[in-house]
């Protein structure tokens, strides 16, 4: 070996720094901007907005601006953003182990487990981790089929699941599925909040029943008092399983831990995501303890309960039981929806939702709206076509959705 070569071999091994500008490698945000759309799949429609740095729930952009953030990572920042406990917890564990894969028992790992299944409805005490909301519905529906020995998902109109081949399966909207035909088989979809159509449908070949408490990206749909009761009965009547869809309501997004707490409902599986580690890629798959351990190896994940994601949702479900911020959950949302609703605007059809979990049902379609708001420094998501959809951290104060409420009469009046 040329001693050219035993010293580069030499100091892989040697300490490192990052180099100056690490943080700052564009100098404009027209820069950041054509850098990422010049490499970008395409499948996401972007705004033009270059988001570099967030505290609670402010956002600033390249260009120095500040936002008040009604995206709130899709559902995934309930704590907002850099939050401090969370921030030390992910900081600590990247410097002592960040890769365990689950052929090894890990502390981090067992700590969060315990800690979760406190916290979720009783017996639910199984846990399988991965990596995402459309991967933990993947596996809950590969359970369903497995500890049932059937094959038939009921899924409902307008429910959403999620993009990846069973996930979108049970996704209802035909822009997202028929791109990708044939799905998986063994899928129906029903009626949402109508218990006659789910009996008439579940039989002794339905393995599961999925449901979102609340459905997000179908337009912020809350459905009837004991309509989730009503469903568990049906699955039960018919040997069937209840999967429970808390991807986006879980972790105090309408003002209880979780929504289906609300129903006094026990699922069978109950499906965990986005806010689970405050922004980090987790997902979790709760399954009650009457089915005992699954076979080995009959599922798995590489990254799935990774030291680095269990730190942070430790700190998250610390964060979140420690404070109030679950009951100002409910709180806020509903002075908020009432201060909407108050306005009495005429594009509005109704103002609907759980905590805050909130939609604006609107008599055209939402995307100008969107653009509009985003000029005037509030960010926000659509929930279909014609829903505007906020869905704010839960340490977001008074003042701001006093601010957001103001800024969307200003929008939507035409002022």
């Amino acid at each position: 070996m040329h001693d050219k070569q035993r010293d580069e071999t030499m100091s892989v091994n040697e300490p490192m720094t990052l180099p100056d500008g690490f943080f700052q490698p564009f100098a404009a945000a027209a820069d950041l901007i054509a850098a990422e759309n010049s490499h970008t799949s395409g499948v996401y429609p972007k705004r033009g907005l270059a988001i570099v740095r967030g505290r609670g729930a402010r956002l600033w952009d390249a260009d120095g601006r500040e936002y008040i953030d009604c995206v709130g990572g899709q559902g995934s920042a309930n704590l907002g953003h850099a939050h401090p406990l969370v921030t030390a917890a992910i900081t600590a564990q990247a410097a002592t182990l960040i890769s365990c894969t689950e052929i090894f028992h890990n502390d981090q790992r067992a700590a969060y487990a315990g800690e979760l299944t406190t916290l979720l409805p009783d017996g639910l005490s199984r846990l399988f981790l991965c990596n995402s909301g459309a991967e933990a519905i993947e596996g809950a529906f590969k359970f369903a089929r497995l500890l049932t020995g059937r094959s038939q998902i009921i899924a409902t109109v307008r429910g959403f699941h999620g993009r990846t081949m069973g996930a979108l399966s049970a996704t209802y909207e035909p822009k997202y599925r028929e791109p990708f035909a044939p799905l998986v088989p063994g899928f129906q979809h029903v009626p949402y909040d109508r218990l006659d159509e789910l009996a008439a449908a579940v039989d002794s070949n339905t393995a599961a029943v999925i449901l979102e408490p609340i459905q997000g990206e179908g337009g912020v749909r809350v459905p009837s008092p004991g309509y989730l009761a009503g469903a568990a009965q049906i699955c039960r009547e018919h040997g069937a399983l209840l999967i429970v869809d808390e991807v986006q309501t879980g972790f105090g997004r309408t003002g209880t831990m979780f929504a289906v707490e609300q129903s006094g409902v026990i699922p069978d599986i109950m499906v965990l995501a986005k806010s689970i580690a405050a922004g980090l890629p987790m997902g979790a798959i709760a399954i009650h303890e009457r089915f005992g351990p699954l076979p080995p190896a009959s599922h798995g994940s590489t990254f799935g309960g990774g030291p680095l994601v269990c730190a942070a949702a430790r700190a998250t479900l610390l964060a979140l039981t420690h404070t109030d911020l679950v009951p100002q959950a409910a709180a806020k949302g509903h002075a908020l929806r009432q201060r909407l609703a108050g306005f009495q605007l005429a594009k509005v059809r109704e103002v609907r939702g759980q905590g805050l979990l909130i939609g604006i049902e609107l008599k055209e379609r939402v995307q100008p709206y969107l653009v509009a708001l985003m000029e005037r420094g509030v960010l926000a998501l659509p929930a279909g076509p014609n829903v505007l959809r906020l869905l704010p951290p839960l340490v977001i104060d008074t003042v701001d959705l006093e601010t957001v409420a103001d800024t969307i009469k200003a929008v939507l009046g035409g002022v």
